[in-house]
């Protein structure tokens, strides 16, 4: 069960605390408490965790404090849509608005090289008014002799340059748990010049532990990648493992599946799930387009298979477009050939916006066909 205060609810106000009181008392459950930051208002959420079955609804609805209860009766509690359109979807974050009805492109590098490859990238970037990136410091990878990232001593100049180019979002992996302080000090030691969003790969998308190490944080964002061998449930269940622990600014990257199905291109592209994980939770979605296709290769119309790739997510409704670009890619010491070059940025750019006009374009177009549905015959049930 889920209780839905009114938006901005003062956490000192009396009617809080009777809410809470009331709450506390409630036999045979457990509170938490979630608070969601959007553009223009503060939500909060508490959720009734155990036997509610005999909690008596109205009485809560009733509280002052209360805008409404939701009944949960499947997974994803937290991150759950659970047919109640009102509950907020996203958050922002250092200034930036992640959620299901906008788009966000995160270009950068794989992997951190050299301060020249990073500060090319941020101002480039600052060109198109680009305000995130994706930078990888930590880097798992499957042969123990490859290049692993240039780890904490990257940080500084990462951060320091993103600072002088105005970008507030970083998307950078994590691979323990440590990482998150190696972040925390260094942003501080440099004077907090942007943000990071901690990403989880596909390989850690079941280590439970370092889950919950990020969950139990509620400083940084996270973006959670698909599982590579595992069904879509399942890492959506580790998404709630975020959840679960206090951090719900979370985003569910699609990056591909590991399978010889998806030959030529380095992963079956799953990007057509896009529309199920906004049915099913309320978390930004955003897909993956260099690792799923991981090469350059470039059909008949001219066009990158990437590019195809990243088109097919955001026309599905995809909010985030993580993707690797490179000043150098024959130098780059992670997925050179699968970046893209610093004199396509503008166009990848441009193509996306068409993209996302397209998007919306459709749910106009399928919003009137409701409308004129429902005027020739009002008894019938709006679809779900």
């Amino acid at each position: 069960m889920i209780v839905i205060l009114h938006a901005n609810t003062d956490t000192e106000s009396e009617a809080y605390r009777e809410t809470l009181a009331h709450l506390e008392k409630l036999p045979g459950v457990q509170i938490r408490q979630h608070h969601i930051q959007g553009s223009e208002q503060k939500l909060t959420e508490i959720y009734l965790l155990g036997d509610t079955h005999k909690v008596d609804q109205e009485t809560i609805e009733s509280l002052e404090a209360v805008d409404r209860v939701v009944r949960v009766s499947q997974e994803y509690r937290v991150l759950g849509r659970h047919q109640d359109e009102h509950r907020a979807s996203g958050f922002t974050y250092n200034g930036v608005t992640f959620a299901q009805n906008n788009l966000n492109i995160m270009a950068g590098l794989c992997a951190v090289d050299t301060p020249e490859h990073v500060e090319i990238m941020m101002q480039t970037l600052q060109g198109f008014g680009q305000v995130c990136t994706r930078m990888g410091a930590y880097k798992p990878r499957t042969n123990p002799y490859s290049f692993q990232g240039h780890g904490r001593k990257c940080l500084p100049y990462v951060f320091e340059l993103a600072g002088k180019y105005g970008i507030k979002v970083i998307a950078m992996e994590i691979t323990h748990e440590r990482h998150i302080d190696d972040i925390r000090e260094c942003l501080e030691k440099t004077g907090q010049p942007t943000g990071v969003m901690l990403q989880i790969g596909t390989r850690n998308t079941q280590n439970f532990e370092l889950l919950k190490a990020i969950g139990r944080q509620q400083e940084f964002p996270a973006l959670l990648k698909r599982g590579y061998g595992v069904t879509l449930n399942e890492s959506l269940n580790a998404a709630e493992y975020l959840a679960s622990e206090g951090n719900t600014r979370v985003i569910f990257c699609l990056r591909g599946m590991k399978s010889s199905f998806g030959n030529p291109h380095r992963n079956m592209v799953d990007f057509a799930q896009v529309p199920v994980i906004k049915r099913l939770t309320r978390m930004p979605v955003c897909v993956d387009p260099s690792h799923s296709v991981g090469s350059r290769e470039k059909s008949p119309d001219h066009i990158l298979d990437v590019i195809h790739a990243s088109a097919q997510g955001v026309v599905a409704g995809a909010n985030l477009v993580l993707v690797d670009f490179h000043p150098e890619p024959s130098k780059a010491l992670v997925d050179g050939p699968q970046a893209l070059q610093m004199d396509e940025l503008g166009a990848f750019l441009e193509d996306m916006e068409i993209c996302k006009e397209t998007y919306n374009k459709r749910v106009q177009l399928w919003a009137k066909e409701l409308v004129r549905e429902q005027t020739l015959d009002p008894a019938r049930p709006e679809r779900v």
